[in-house]
């Protein structure tokens, strides 16, 4: 039984957002291991709090992760 762990920060992804991803990652892993395991794949978004995820030894905040989500866009 496949299972799919991601995590990002809290407060950025809507519900909406997450579901979305929820389907697509399990559409992904079926691609690979066969429609029959769709029912027993499970994907689990964990969010972790703003300002206790670190990258290259900075915390990372919501706020700053909006910041860079539009400079992208």
């Amino acid at each position: 039984m496949p299972l799919v762990q991601i995590k990002g920060i809290s407060g950025f992804l809507s519900v909406a957002q997450k579901q979305e991803i929820i389907r697509k990652v399990t559409d992904a892993v079926v691609s690979v291991e066969g429609e029959g395991l769709r029912s027993v794949c499970w994907v689990i978004i964990e969010d972790v709090p703003s300002g206790e995820w670190g990258v290259g030894g900075n915390p990372v905040t919501t706020a700053a992760l909006r910041i860079m989500s539009q400079a992208a866009s």
